[in-house]
């Protein structure tokens, strides 16, 4: 026997002996991997850009340690019951905004479309991580015993319909799939709000039962299909940017280790940036080069009257209560200073 192949035995057969003498010991140092369950919003096919990927690389950068299942649109519980079942520990971990998923906290009618507060993508980080809406959103949430683990941009909000909208008149009537928040404000204009579940929109526009979407943006209406059963695409949005959020029950979070949260933190994260630029270029692209739906356009002049609806509703929605007043309060500072700052912050 070489030298070296006898220390490889006295190596192995060492740690066969301390197996040995730990006898059924040695497994309970083994520990069991940590398995969420994660239920997003979205449908499978636009799952496969906003979060899929990124839920794929935790689980190979975790390893052994921690598996995130992912669960697609009322795969496991309707939309509309996603705070709960997060809350009760039902599910573990929950992608959507406040509004959708029926948050009760003071913040939630700020989720998906809070009308005209954000005109463009980057604007959500912003007011997150500059003008505090971080610290209002974690705050409200740990009240309910939930974790907000943070916020980003999604698309913008426009209309897609059957017929064309050329005119205010023309909202007057239709039937439209949309967020709670913004149903509430389009209803000024004659919209008629209707819920249904996310994968019952499609059939349900085919069927006359919905006159329009007002969910997306035009990278969306392609993505999911929306677009091949729509015939119209209005250009004026009643936001530039959805916002949406990572939230996780406050006991599984805290249960943890710090590495696995921050791993947590960085993947989520580097969901919030994908969307920053596949939505972005979307838009533009889908714009000029799509073939399914027509644009068309509200006059400048009427649609300043939506605009000037918005402002009123703010100041609504801050007469609701001090915290909701405080998050008014920033979207209104934010927007003074990007309307101060001027092109390209903003136009006009």
């Amino acid at each position: 026997m070489t030298n070296r192949s006898r220390r490889q035995f006295i190596k192995t057969a060492g740690l066969g002996a301390a197996a040995g003498a730990t006898g059924l010991a040695a497994p309970a140092i083994a520990q069991s991997k940590i398995r969420w369950r994660l239920q997003t919003y979205a449908g499978p096919a636009l799952a496969e850009h906003v979060i899929k990927p990124q839920i794929e690389a935790f689980n190979r950068i975790a390893r052994d340690e921690m598996e995130i299942e992912l669960y697609f649109a009322d795969q496991l519980v309707p939309t509309g019951e996603l705070f709960r079942a997060m809350q009760r520990g039902t599910i573990d971990a929950v992608q959507s905004d406040d509004d959708s998923m029926a948050s009760p906290t003071e913040v939630t009618v700020f989720g998906g479309y809070f009308p005209f507060a954000l005109r463009y993508s980057l604007d959500v980080p912003v007011l997150f991580n500059q003008y505090g809406l971080k610290e209002i959103w974690e705050e409200e949430y740990a009240k309910v015993g939930v974790k907000h683990i943070s916020a980003g941009s999604w698309d913008p909000c426009h209309f897609a319909t059957k017929k064309p909208v050329n005119r205010l008149a023309d909202l007057d009537g239709l039937r439209v799939f949309t967020f709670p928040t913004a149903g509430r404000f389009l209803a000024r204009f004659g919209v008629v709000p209707v819920t249904l579940p996310w994968e019952d929109v499609e059939v349900a526009v085919q069927t006359g039962e919905l006159d329009g979407i007002a969910w997306s943006g035009i990278t969306e209406d392609y993505t999911v299909g929306w677009a091949d059963v729509t015939d119209y695409f209005l250009t004026n949005n009643i936001s530039g940017a959805w916002i949406g959020h990572f939230f996780a029950n406050m006991d599984r979070w805290n249960e943890l280790p710090d590495h696995l949260k921050d791993l947590m933190q960085v993947c989520f994260d580097a969901s919030h940036y994908y969307r920053q630029w596949w939505y972005w270029g979307g838009e533009a692209a889908l714009r000029v080069n799509g073939d399914k739906m027509k644009l068309t356009t509200i006059p400048a002049e009427e649609w300043a009257q939506v605009e000037a609806a918005a402002v009123e509703f703010w100041d609504e929605i801050a007469a609701e209560s001090e915290t909701k007043a405080k998050v008014v309060a920033k979207i209104k500072e934010y927007n003074e200073v990007m309307q101060k700052a001027g092109p390209p912050y903003r136009y006009g």
